[in-house]
């Protein structure tokens, strides 16, 4: 009997020694996290920081002073806008060395042209009442805005030579170049004639509604 009691005991001292040094593995292993954690916490920290300073977020601070230099009252009709997409290439030292001093990029304009006549240009001058008819002058029609839609607006794409810093002013030029060339294509397709065409088309039942039915309009 004792000798079949002899190795359940050896057993049992055995199970209970491998519970306790299985107890004591986790807890070495939970108190090594606990004093790693400071540190893994100063790692992350300071792998944020690292982040932040090679992609600082820009911080825009206006200044509290607005300085308004003219108000003006406008009595503007616009009748027609353009929606426009350009895509500008603006470049500089290009040539035999641009893949060292080179600084090329593409930009994508969005821009908006709005065109139509100032009232302000029509007096009574411009205005004749003959045999029931309105004989009617209207000014020129005139581009308002012509301008880029910031939001729409981007780089596509920026190659800088190897030992070229880039030109800050570049993407400005490219802006200003796509606002010329938005301006010219709104022109060249024909804006003011219909700028003009829309203006006569509402003054007509303009007047209309005020009991001009014959309205005439001259060049």
């Amino acid at each position: 009997m004792k000798k079949n009691i002899l190795p359940f005991l050896l057993l049992v001292i055995v199970g209970i020694a491998a519970y306790f040094v299985v107890q004591s593995v986790q807890e070495s292993a939970t108190q090594a996290q606990q004093a790693l954690a400071p540190l893994s916490e100063a790692n992350s920290s300071m792998q944020t920081q690292v982040a932040d300073l090679l992609h600082p977020t820009p911080t825009i601070i206006p200044d509290p002073i607005t300085i308004i230099h003219e108000v003006r009252s406008l009595a503007r009709l616009e009748t027609i806008q353009y929606s426009i997409e350009k895509v500008i290439t603006a470049e500089i030292g290009q040539g035999t060395f641009d893949f060292l001093f080179g600084d090329r990029l593409l930009f994508v304009a969005h821009g908006i042209v709005i065109a139509g006549i100032d009232m302000e240009k029509l007096g009574p001058e411009n205005m004749q009442l003959e045999n029931g008819a309105l004989y009617v002058t209207l000014p020129p029609a005139e581009v308002f805005i012509a301008t880029l839609d910031n939001e729409k607006s981007y780089v596509y794409d920026r190659d800088t030579g190897v030992l070229s810093q880039g030109d800050t002013n570049l993407e400005t030029t490219a802006r200003q170049a796509a606002e010329a060339e938005i301006y010219k294509a709104a022109l060249e397709d024909g804006i003011l004639d219909l700028a003009q065409q829309n203006a006569e088309h509402f003054l007509e039942k303009f007047f209309a509604a005020l009991g001009y039915e014959n309205v005439i309009f001259l060049n």
